[in-house]
């Protein structure tokens, strides 16, 4: 169990903040399967100030996903202390500043990725942050370092734990990589080592045998799932039964995945509508038919999803083209 502030976690793996991907219905289905701890979608400062409707849907947190935290970026204390007080009205159980996004479109703006150029600046938006949390836990995510002529995620850590960080999570690529050549777990423990607080791995981690590994390499307190969980909410369940049990699961069988599929589009309609729910549906569902025969031919189907009636009629074609392969069991 982690303990920062007044929150307490309990498990040993979190569902990182994909901007686009883990929205609310992906966190709780995500949760629902053993995620211990969620972190939305990063959200604007700057947009959270100038009352930009989208910026503040994302702070929404859903009973369901709990515990969880928002998250914010940005490169002015300033605006990122203001945004605390939009971000407290969701009543988050903590606060994650992104110093991590590798994207240009935030980069070039000074956030994300690019803070880690700056460390005293890293050290500044924390403790302005801290100072509007009040007894709101705040995080930080970070990178291994803008590029290997620059890693300091050790330096930044240890300077965002002196301004009141009260945990870390650590990609293990640099900003230049971005997220092609295997992530560096060396420097996760690099980062724990440095630091009294708990710290998250991130990056790599596919399998549940990947997250024993780099808890075992890394000293790590959790680690975190990205990418390999899209389209796979059950690895949550894995990691925890190999974590609690030693007892690997096997892969759920097709009858449970289209299940999963289907109960997931559905809520993302329930919480966006049927017009944006069923548009930003269409990369998920081919995420789920990864593996299944027919799956090439299939993700044409998945672009051309619009309304909900078109997920069951896609759901039978992917049974008919696996039908030799389908378990009556499950």
């Amino acid at each position: 169990m982690i303990k920062i502030g007044k929150l307490e976690i309990k498990g040993i793996c979190a569902l990182a903040p994909m901007a686009g991907v883990a929205d609310r219905s992906f966190r709780e289905l995500c949760a629902g399967y053993g995620a211990s701890y969620c972190v939305g979608e990063m959200a604007s400062a700057k947009g959270l100030i100038l009352g930009d409707r989208k910026s503040e849907e994302l702070l929404e947190v859903g009973a369901a996903e709990r515990p969880a935290a928002v998250q914010l970026f940005g490169c002015e204390p300033e605006f990122m202390a203001r945004a605390v007080e939009k971000a407290l009205k969701y009543s988050p159980d903590a606060i994650d500043i992104n110093m991590g996004c590798p994207t240009p479109k935030i980069t070039n703006n000074g956030s994300g990725s690019a803070l880690m150029k700056k460390p005293e600046l890293c050290g500044e938006i924390v403790r302005a942050v801290v100072a509007e949390a009040g007894d709101t836990p705040v995080t930080v995510k970070i990178r291994k370092g803008w590029d290997e002529d620059s890693v300091n995620c050790v330096e930044v850590a240890k300077i965002c734990e002196e301004a009141g960080a009260s945990m870390i999570t650590v990609h293990a690529r640099t900003r230049s990589q971005m997220y092609a050549p295997p992530a560096d777990w060396s420097i996760i423990k690099a980062v724990k080592d440095a630091v009294g607080i708990p710290v998250i791995g991130n990056g790599d981690v596919f399998t549940a045998h990947d997250a024993m590994c780099m808890l075992e390499e890394t000293g790590c307190d959790m680690v975190m799932v990205g990418r390999g969980a899209l389209g796979n909410p059950w690895i949550f369940r894995q990691i925890n039964s190999l974590y609690e049990h030693s007892r690997p699961l096997p892969e759920p069988g097709l009858f449970e995945k289209m299940s999963v599929m289907h109960k997931h589009i559905l809520a993302m309609v329930e919480h966006k509508g049927e017009y944006i729910g069923m548009r930003e549906a269409r990369k998920h569902a081919a995420w789920y038919l990864k593996g299944f025969r027919g799956a090439s031919r299939l993700r044409n189907e998945c672009a051309k999803l619009t309304v909900v009636s078109d997920v069951d009629e896609l759901i039978k074609k992917v049974i008919e083209a696996n039908s030799s392969q389908t378990d009556t069991s499950n």
